[in-house]
């Protein structure tokens, strides 16, 4: 891939798609191409063939998608599992259809099994059933590890689909309603601290246990997989460590500077018991994480901060 080939970001403005455009640009790539939801309609078939004929990408990165946490996935299954598979669907398969040599599907980890042997490996999809509570999510983004795959096999296409961790950093979605779990701490954190440090009322036990990798890592992983030919068709992307959120809260709890109360409401749903990566497969092929947890938390609390006025509120329905 040179510095001067035309790459097309889809979901560019989100918090992944975002941190890909970042790192590209200061890698110095010249010739990338976006486009916001009103100027393209992924879920339109129309539009994006027209797109991908007109434009001819060498490659394309899928960083589109409806995402949120346990709360939003719930309330709003078909949302999920509908827009998500006509948009990777639309973009794969203009994508084949227009010969662009290098596609990057970015997916998630929840395409794993519930109880699936821990550390997640790629070869355990579909070997079991999945989170309920956000299995319409999940079932979209194996569809769409499915259709690279598939490419791959039957017509020999060089379609990579990457499954990051818990992903988080500049540009998270912060609302309560549909956020994800270490952004909501954030929020609830820092808004209890200024209301004279309130309790904090969290979902769940806290004993589920998760992994989490800085936003910008993904990207880097993305630019990793551009640059190489990779030996497989999946990767997980993590750092391979996990921690309690418990000990997510306590440290979120100390880097807003909160000193109330932490109270448990057992009452709902803990989620995936655990939820760590086999992250080997990537690193033999040349790829590590570089941020550590401490690091990014403090990076995004202060992004937070300093865009506390125009964060991403994302709502459903």
């Amino acid at each position: 891939m040179q510095k001067t080939d035309k790459i097309y970001v889809a979901g560019h403005r989100g918090m992944v798609g975002s941190a890909v455009l970042r790192k590209l640009t200061e890698e110095g790539f010249s010739n990338l191409v976006v486009r916001t939801s009103s100027e393209l309609d992924l879920r339109k078939q129309e539009e994006v063939h027209s797109f991908i004929s007109r434009e001819k990408p060498k490659a394309v990165i899928i960083a589109a998608a409806k995402v949120g946490g346990i709360l939003a996935n719930d309330s709003y299954p078909y949302a999920f599992l509908h827009d998500n598979l006509i948009i990777e669907d639309n973009l794969i398969h203009a994508s084949h259809e227009n010969d662009v040599e290098k596609l990057i599907f970015l997916g998630s980890s929840c395409i794993y099994p519930k109880y699936a042997d821990q550390p997640l490996k790629e070869d355990s999809v579909l070997t079991g059933p999945l989170e309920p509570t956000n299995q319409w999510y999940a079932i979209a983004k194996i569809a769409g590890v499915k259709l690279c795959e598939a490419l791959r096999k039957e017509h020999g296409r060089d379609y990579v689909s990457l499954m990051p961790t818990n992903l988080y950093g500049p540009g998270d979605n912060f609302d309560l309603k549909t956020s994800h779990v270490l952004p909501a701490m954030i929020r609830k954190f820092h808004d209890a601290a200024e209301q004279g440090h309130e309790p904090v009322t969290l979902w769940g036990s806290g004993q589920p246990m998760r992994e989490f990798l800085y936003v910008d890592d993904v990207a880097d992983a993305v630019l990793f997989t551009l640059r190489n030919k990779m030996s497989d068709h999946l990767y997980n992307v993590g750092t391979g460590k996990d921690i309690t959120i418990l000990k997510l809260a306590q440290k979120i709890q100390k880097i807003t500077g909160h000193k109330g109360e932490i109270i448990w409401d057992t009452g709902k749903p803990d989620g995936t018991p655990r939820k760590l990566m086999d992250v080997s497969k990537i690193e033999a092929d040349g790829w590590v994480y570089k941020t550590e947890l401490d690091d990014g938390i403090e990076k995004t609390y202060r992004w937070f901060k300093q865009n506390r006025e125009r964060i991403r509120e994302v709502r459903f329905g």
